[in-house]
């Protein structure tokens, strides 16, 4: 059986991924193996953990999800990997990660919080780039069907298993905060945008609801994939379709904001699913009509796997199968015919 044809990582296409928190990172260690043109657009909207503490003490942007995807791009030796991913186990330190001190000290001796990333990914040498989406201090508000609200991205989990109804609407505070202008200039250059994954409305919206983000991505010609969750998130989605995650984009950045979605066909093991069940979660459930009466294509790819005892998306898997539909739809581009041809090699090799 053949491989498909890959180009070197240096001539890669140009991506730029919009979220935030573990299932960002996770999707950028894949794609670093077939490209090096890499853009992680990051949310700063985090108020709680380690991150919280740091952004309390020294008002500066929480450096959690950033720091992550800067480990997850690195290509340095063991020890420093190990060291940046260390937590303290005693004293005040407790619980707090190496890292986010490494980035909290850059950030006390440059002139801005970017600057201080931009450092840190050099010392990490990390492949691409990790931009935060503002270095405005933003915090995020959610409101729930019964009228309820609280301030703050770590409350909001309690708040909704305490109200026991859905998110209707999150906003920043101050709303419209101006997003760093290198965001808006990766957007603008990318041939891949991804949306996704990671959890709706404290990951992925946030991002949507910075000054400039979704203008930049309409007037993208991009290929636009929104990277679907493979689970529903306790205490965010509890009950959500396909069609509500895009719904809810939709309805907090611009209708047509993507035209494809990309979800997981990896069966998920009966006892896996039904300890998420017992948590109030259970695998996304595709409903294709109404995705489709949303004007957004949905293809399903085997890109997860159970992990510890954990669904997560596979990195290697779901990278994989983003640079083949980039492939795919750039032949698609310059014709049917080509289209169908790609089709069909991708189907042998799929085999």
């Amino acid at each position: 059986m053949r491989e498909p044809y890959f180009p070197r990582r240096e001539q890669g296409p140009r991506i730029a991924a919009i979220g935030g928190g573990h299932g960002l990172s996770n999707m950028l260690r894949g794609l670093k193996q077939y490209t090096e043109n890499l853009s992680a657009i990051v949310t700063v909207a985090d108020d709680g953990g380690g991150s919280g503490m740091l952004r309390q003490d020294l008002g500066m942007p929480p450096p959690g999800d950033i720091r992550n995807c800067m480990e997850a791009l690195a290509n340095t030796e063991p020890l420093m990997r190990e060291l940046m991913q260390y937590r303290f186990t005693e004293g005040t330190l407790a619980g707090q990660s190496f890292g986010n001190l490494f980035l909290a000290a850059l950030n006390g001796i440059s002139s801005s919080f970017d600057e201080a990333v931009a450092r840190m990914s050099e010392v990490l040498a990390i492949t691409g780039r990790v931009l935060p989406v503002t270095t405005a201090d933003v915090q995020l508000e959610a409101f729930f069907e019964n009228g309820a609200s609280v301030v703050g991205e770590s409350k909001i989990f309690y708040c909704k298993k305490r109200e026991n109804c859905r998110i209707t609407q999150v906003r920043l505070l101050p709303e419209h905060p101006r997003a760093l202008p290198e965001a808006l200039a990766a957007i603008r250059e990318a041939d891949v945008l991804l949306l996704g994954p990671g959890s709706l409305y404290t990951s992925i919206i946030p991002n949507l609801l910075v000054d400039g983000i979704v203008e930049a991505i309409q007037a993208s010609q991009a290929l636009k994939i929104y990277v679907c969750n493979v689970m529903t998130q306790e205490g965010e989605t509890e009950g959500y379709t396909v069609s509500d995650h895009i719904q809810a984009i939709f309805q907090h950045a611009a209708p047509d904001l993507f035209h494809l979605c990309l979800v997981n066909s990896s069966p998920i093991p009966r006892e896996v699913a039904a300890r998420y069940a017992a948590e109030g979660a259970e695998p996304l459930r595709y409903d294709a009509d109404a995705c489709a009466a949303l004007g957004v294509e949905v293809v399903r790819r085997p890109v997860a796997a159970v992990v510890d005892g954990y669904v997560r998306h596979q990195s290697d898997a779901l990278a994989r199968e983003l640079i083949l539909l980039h492939a795919e739809r750039s032949v698609r581009i310059a014709g049917s015919s080509a289209g169908a041809r790609t089709d069909a090699y991708r189907m042998e090799h799929r085999r």
